[in-house]
């Protein structure tokens, strides 16, 4: 099997079986629970729309490793076209979702340990990227979901991982024998871990040799013992429990994220591509996060696409459609919006070709993307509630727009232009607050924010990767200005 569809993704996740806490119960069937099934749907996308005629060519790819056609989110960049087809993918998928389809790091992880892993064994003779590439091959062939795991809970931020109160804040070996290594600790911020078949470890910083046992990269069947899923809360996530769809705003699709929480998982040999190479660790973080950076330069701005067209629909359902200044508004969203996009293209065509042939996007060029990722789309969705106005909300529930005696009088006085029904004007608002309050607001604002690194995260690299000595130059001679 090659490319899995969409049904049969949701019956694989079925077969599993994890351990899934929410709202402090065990929950038995997440793939059928209600709060979680519109992520599964989210996810099931990236499937339905590889075998859509229109989309196949950016959904799919050749693999360089068995000559396959596979899913673009399991596959190694092989030329800046590549990098580019990832970028509009993305778009595309955030377009027909409205939320986050949570494969997306795991596609970015593949690629970055591909880099550092052929770069270690290089250095040290090690045999990491021939394991990671054989492991791959079987992510390929399945056509599996790899949750990315990367960010630890870290504790006290100011000490290094070794000297936390308690050593399993950053996740970290405990025991290496002849079969393999044991693991233990957390990762959080987990985006679709649920929805996952496959969890591949990385190191979450730079590390020393003080540290070294925290320097770990390996694979996990999602379901293997000692691992435990904690669902993480969203705003108004309880709306998906009433009956109804309305309120909820897209019901159809979305995203989680969870607490992936580690105890002393065994991981055989053939699936560690890193133990105690700490001096790669730093390049790994790095390398991971630029490709990550760039991701958002497609995946926000086709979920923004669909805030646009939300804030289009509510001018004109509320009559002010052709208002002046709420075209300049609608236009101020498209440049953002647009902005971000050609920050995606740019960091993609300008990327190079690394050691083990895999392409890396530009790592300067992928900074800026996120840097621009955690300022526009709050503009964006600022403008949008702007022009909404305040029955985003202040909106009666979906229940009482049902009631017999006061759903009438709601639905009267509740109206927008008279040529369009309320109903419409309810789903269009629900809509714009699902994307930029609630349970959405999570897979586009907050993760705009944190996702990838917070902004200080892409100014610290920016400031590392820039050449002012090559700037300071040219302006000196343009001056005339010569060194004695």
């Amino acid at each position: 099997m090659t490319l899995m569809t969409a049904d049969a993704f949701k019956d694989s996740l079925r077969r599993m079986s994890k351990r899934v806490f929410m709202f402090g119960e065990e929950i038995k069937d997440p793939t059928d629970h209600p709060v979680i099934q519109p992520s599964v749907n989210a996810v099931a996308m990236t499937y339905e729309l590889g075998h859509h005629p229109d989309h196949e060519a950016l959904l799919t790819a050749e693999s360089s490793l068995t000559g396959k056609r596979i899913n673009r989110f399991t596959h190694l960049h092989q030329s800046t076209d590549d990098l580019v087809k990832k970028v509009k993918m993305l778009r595309l998928l955030g377009q027909c979702t409205g939320c986050c389809f949570q494969r997306c790091v795991g596609m970015d992880s593949f690629n970055a340990v591909d880099i550092v892993s052929d770069k270690m064994d290089q250095a040290l003779g090690t045999n990491y990227n021939l394991k990671f590439r054989e492991y791959l091959k079987h992510v390929q062939d399945e056509d599996l979901v790899v949750d990315g795991c990367m960010t630890d809970p870290k504790g006290n931020r100011a000490l290094p991982p070794g000297e936390q109160a308690d050593p399993d804040l950053f996740l970290h070996v405990i025991d290496e024998s002849k079969e393999g290594i044991t693991i233990r600790g957390a990762k959080v911020h987990q985006t679709g871990a649920i929805n996952s078949h496959e969890i591949l470890v990385m190191p979450t910083r730079s590390l020393k040799e003080t540290d070294k046992d925290y320097a770990v990269a390996c694979a996990i069947p999602a379901d293997v013992e000692g691992i435990i899923y904690v669902y993480g809360r969203q705003a108004s996530d309880t709306r998906k429990l009433e009956a109804g769809e309305i309120d909820v705003g897209n019901y159809r699709f979305g995203g989680h994220e969870a607490v992936v929480i580690f105890n002393d998982v065994f991981v055989p040999w053939e699936r560690v591509f890193m133990c105690g190479e700490y001096q790669f660790t730093g390049e790994m973080v790095e390398t991971f996060a630029a490709y990550h950076r760039s991701s958002y330069g497609g995946c926000k701005v086709g979920v923004g696409d669909v805030l646009i067209g939300a804030t289009k629909l509510i001018a004109t359902y509320q009559g002010v459609e052709n208002a002046s200044h709420i075209k300049d508004k609608l236009v101020e969203m498209i440049h953002l919006n647009e902005t971000l996009y050609a920050c995606g293209l740019a960091c993609s065509t300008e990327g190079v070709k690394t050691t083990s042939g895999t392409y890396l996007v530009d790592m300067a060029l992928a900074n800026i993307c996120k840097l621009n990722v955690t300022r526009f789309p709050y503009q964006i969705a600022s403008i949008a509630q702007d022009i909404a106005g305040g029955l985003l909300v202040t909106m009666p529930s979906e229940k009482d727009f049902s009631h017999p005696e006061i759903g009438p009088l709601l639905e009267k006085y509740l109206v927008g232009a008279e040529s369009y029904p309320t109903e419409w004007r309810q789903r269009i608002l629900r809509l714009i607050e699902n994307l930029t309050i609630g349970l959405g607001a999570v897979g586009y604002l907050a993760e705009s924010m944190h996702g990838a690194g917070s902004p200080m995260a892409q100014r610290i690299m920016l400031s590392r990767l820039t050449d002012m000595e090559h700037k300071e130059g040219l302006a000196a001679t343009i001056a005339g200005i010569k060194e004695k």
